[in-house]
């Protein structure tokens, strides 16, 4: 779906409605040596993926879409862009497709809508009773831990 080098497509969903295509020029993928698992291939070839996505300057974002992004990922922002590192694999085509895929997740995920916000609702009469009586209960235990009193 997400083939490396092509448009990055985010299926349709909560924040998304129809989708969302980001193209290729948007993304800007840099290759380096991994440190992780490899063998002797790991000092020579750079397997190593960085995504790199400008949430504030994409021509594929819609106004309302920017704003709910840079919100929702202000801690992982810099400078308006979203880096997505991946070495995990060993060949760097499945690190440019892991990276892809975990770019939409974030995409979606900062995309869908905040929930509603919680409706304020008082105690009901039966769980104050039972509140009550467990405090009741647990004083008499801790009571009875005391010294005896001679009569």
């Amino acid at each position: 779906m997400n083939e490396p080098g092509g448009d990055l497509v985010i299926a349709p969903g909560p924040g998304v409605r129809r989708g969302l295509v980001i193209p290729a020029p948007e993304l800007v993928e840099r290759f380096s040596r991994s440190s992780g698992p490899g063998g002797q291939g790991v000092n020579t070839t750079d397997s190593r993926v960085e995504l790199v996505f400008d949430v504030e300057a994409s021509a594929a974002l819609t106004p309302t879409q920017r704003e709910r992004l840079t919100a929702a990922l202000a801690g992982r922002l810099m400078g308006g862009r979203i880096t997505i590192v991946s070495s995990e694999r060993r060949s760097q085509l499945r690190n440019r497709a892991a990276a892809r895929e975990r770019l939409a997740v974030l995409l979606r995920e900062g995309l869908a809508p905040p929930p509603p916000a919680r409706r304020a609702t008082r105690p009901t009469l039966g769980s104050k009773r039972r509140r009550i009586e467990g405090k009741k209960r647990r004083s008499q235990v801790k009571s009875g831990r005391g010294r005896i009193q001679p009569d």
